[in-house]
């Protein structure tokens, strides 16, 4: 039986975007069920004690700039660092991820496709039209997309998502969630990979040996 796994993210990211292709091709690999789960970022560090962007000191943002260089030429993938239309309202994107999931079809496309289109292609996807001609070039069919996405019953997942991460024990994006251990951060899916290849049992953070 293909074993779940959460996938905490938000479209905003530029590390969700370094690992996406790397994350979905690991669940693949071990079949896994991947739950998407879309997430107001700055809402969990206000729950968390985490500082947006702006307000971290500057030597937390200088390093920043150093693992964005590292891991783009890790995973190979274009990336620019200081984006034209970053940071964005991401609400949209990330609602119409759960549009996408309800109509029973799967996001991964369409996640590749916008958090490309803002650190490689510096489009400003706040824009209704850029999102749906993402969710076109990832094979969707978008009619009805924006409608759904601004329903009632996603505006209460994508809120409820907030609580969901804090209780999971998430703080950051983005986090992967496998029988209730964390691993946060695409710098941490070699680890994961590690966990499924060994079978092992879920460590824990209440463990006393």
């Amino acid at each position: 039986m293909s074993r779940p796994i959460d996938y905490y993210f938000t479209l905003l990211s530029p590390w969700t975007y370094l690992g996406h292709g790397a994350f979905i091709e690991l669940a693949e690999k071990h079949a896994l069920t991947v739950r998407y789960r879309p997430t107001p970022l700055r809402s969990v560090f206000d729950e968390t004690g985490g500082l947006p962007l702006p307000k971290r000191h500057p030597v937390r943002q200088r390093y920043r700039l150093l693992e964005l260089q590292r891991w783009r030429a890790r995973r190979g993938l274009p990336l620019t660092l200081f984006p034209k239309f970053f940071p964005y309202d991401v609400s949209l994107a990330d609602r119409i991820v759960l549009a996408i999931v309800a109509r029973g079809k799967d996001p991964a496309g369409f996640i590749g496709e916008v958090l490309a289109d803002v650190w490689a292609r510096e489009q400003d996807m706040s824009r209704p039209e850029l999102v749906l001609a993402a969710t076109e070039r990832a094979g969707l069919d978008a009619t009805g997309l924006i409608e759904a996405a601004g329903s009632e019953a996603i505006g209460q997942a994508y809120q409820a998502a907030i609580a969901e991460a804090v209780e999971a024990g998430v703080f950051g994006a983005p986090s992967y969630v496998l029988d209730g251990e964390i691993f946060w951060g695409q710098d941490r899916l070699d680890l994961l990979a590690d966990a499924l290849a060994s079978g092992r049992a879920a460590y824990r953070s209440d463990a006393t040996a």
